[in-house]
């Protein structure tokens, strides 16, 4: 079984969000593969099972992801470094940039510090999605993240979600 999770925040205020985008990346999967969600309240999340894998997006805030991660894994005695791969947004790195990486300290992002923290490890796959704040002299990286995809950036993400979700189905097959 895998695990496929995208951080993101529950309200429907923070929808298209930079701080989404793990979540927008998930729907866009869903959507390609016509997948649909449900609501899990065992584990705090949305969820679809399909085949041998699980997504899921957390209804925790972005900044407790780590819970429900943590009931999922141990619900179905998953393996941490080999069966599950966090989808989350990273301000540091350009859009449209994908870095993958096996394994890794949190680097400022609070829902994989509460990932790290919940698992008691660093050594789990994560994709980072680059959002890129390059107002930081004029906006706090907080209201950066809160703050929505503008109308250039949104007419950019269908070439970006389709390289994530590429990447979502390698994780897959693997």
């Amino acid at each position: 079984m895998k695990l496929i999770i995208g951080l993101g925040n529950p309200s429907p205020e923070y929808l298209w969000t930079r701080h989404n985008f793990g979540q927008i990346a998930l729907d866009f999967y869903a959507k390609l593969n016509r997948l649909e969600w449900k609501e899990s309240t065992k584990f705090s999340v949305n969820l679809i099972k399909h085949k041998n894998t699980i997504f899921a997006k957390s209804q925790t805030f972005y900044n407790e992801s780590g819970l429900p991660v943590r009931r999922i894994v141990d619900y179905y005695d998953l393996n941490p470094a080999k069966d599950i791969l966090v989808l989350c947004d990273d301000l540091n790195l350009p859009l449209g940039a994908i870095r993958y990486r096996s394994s890794g300290t949190a680097g400022g992002n609070n829902g994989l510090k509460s990932i790290i923290t919940h698992l008691g490890t660093t050594e789990f796959p994560r994709l980072r999605l680059g959002t890129n704040n390059d107002k930081k002299n004029r906006i706090s990286d907080t209201d950066f993240v809160l703050s929505k995809f503008s109308a250039e950036e949104k007419r950019e993400l269908p070439v970006i979600l389709r390289d994530v979700s590429e990447r979502i189905l390698d994780f897959i097959q693997d």
